[in-house]
């Protein structure tokens, strides 16, 4: 008796689930970004992981958010922590390249099946920073020129031609300058790579030369020019406003702004993007997995879940009218025609990938800002 007492204990003890989890999960970003995980990813890997929790915390909008979860990151590695209290975070890009030099990341996305299926560059470097490894894009968000066709039948397909039309159509595109919201400030920087005399390439990468500053006094005296035949607008839902009203044809926008915007009624159905030569930037926000999480293996489960076409196509690109993070062509067999055509018809992804572009890194992007206040905005 005692023996087979003895054997049930024992294919007990093997037959017993692993421990459950609570995978802890850092958020930068606004409350849709806590939302998103609570209500939609959050739910879906309990799911798929029966036992295990997924908690979410929010650390705030735009940078600070980040800046707060670097901390959290540093405080638990000065003080020699064993195992961290975070599992995954989702940090802005400008974030990423400075954890991985402090030694914060693990280097998990080759782990991972869905790793494979990020062809970015934005995904290996970050701002001038090598990230290769140690991020998969949540997202990307991108920037475009809006217009309405009615107004704009041949939509300029680049800078050049931008230039040309606003010569002819005086105060019919608007920007915000580099106030109220950085789809300006994005279209600023497109400027620069498309007529500034120095290496594009240099800014978006890096390393910083304070020689190339020097190299943009013509491309900021021809936005000067160009400005005084633009509308300055009040920021990005400003130039969304103007949009819809007519009031100017066309302006710089946030793609996934714009596209929410069509679905709440507040833009009119029939304007456009167009995404034009050079390019303009654009940014991601990246899920990281911190170097000591408590659930590596699980913390890999949960990004996997997250960037898979599947994920990837329901609740980033149908839920947020955001770019997926993963190629698109991986995501397209999971989305309806509807779908796919609204969000990359005007926008494809042979443009996303031609044109869409990083933001210069943080000294360049400084001293761009700086420049347009002293030179282009007096």
């Amino acid at each position: 008796m005692k023996t087979i007492l003895q054997a049930t204990l024992a294919l007990g003890l093997v037959a017993s689930p692993a421990k459950a989890a609570e995978l802890t999960v850092l958020t930068a970003g606004d409350q849709n970004m806590v939302d998103y995980i609570n209500d939609y990813l959050g739910p879906l890997f309990e799911k798929e992981n029966p036992g295990n929790t997924v908690r979410v915390v929010g650390t705030g909008p735009g940078d600070a958010g980040s800046q707060k979860i670097t901390e959290r990151f540093k405080a638990q590695a000065d003080a020699g922590s064993e195992k961290w209290d975070t599992d995954v975070a989702v940090v802005h890009e400008k974030f990423a390249g400075p954890m991985v030099t402090a030694g914060y990341l693990e280097a998990y996305r080759p782990k991972i099946d869905t790793g494979k299926m990020v062809t970015r560059a934005n995904a290996d470097m970050a701002l001038g920073s090598n990230v290769s490894g140690y991020v998969m894009p949540m997202f990307n968000s991108q920037t475009a020129i809006a217009y309405n066709p009615a107004m704009v039948p041949n939509p300029p397909k680049s800078y050049d031609e931008l230039v040309a039309w606003a010569k002819e159509h005086p105060k019919q595109f608007g920007y915000n300058g580099i106030k109220g919201g950085a789809s300006g400030v994005s279209f600023v920087m497109g400027w620069i790579y498309a007529y500034g005399e120095g290496d594009a390439k240099k800014l978006m990468n890096g390393p910083f030369d304070e020689a190339e500053t020097k190299k943009w006094d013509k491309a900021f005296a021809s936005l000067k020019e160009f400005t005084t035949n633009a509308t300055l607008t009040p920021g990005n839902a400003g130039t969304l406003d103007m949009l819809s009203r007519g009031e100017i044809a066309m302006g710089p926008v946030w793609v996934d702004m714009f596209y929410s915007w069509q679905a709440d009624g507040r833009l009119p159905p029939e304007l456009k993007l167009v995404l034009p030569a050079p390019g303009m930037p654009g940014q991601p926000m990246h899920y990281v997995i911190p170097a000591k999480s408590a659930n590596e293996a699980l913390a890999e489960k949960f990004v996997a879940l997250a960037t898979s076409p599947e994920v990837q196509a329901d609740g980033i690109v149908k839920k947020f009218n955001w770019y997926p993070g993963i190629d698109a062509e991986f995501v397209k067999p999971k989305l309806d025609e509807a779908t796919w055509n609204k969000l990359f018809v005007d926008i494809s992804p042979e443009d996303l990938a031609k044109y869409g572009k990083p933001f210069p890194i943080a000294p360049y992007n400084k001293a761009i800002l700086e420049a347009y206040e002293r030179q282009t905005a007096n």
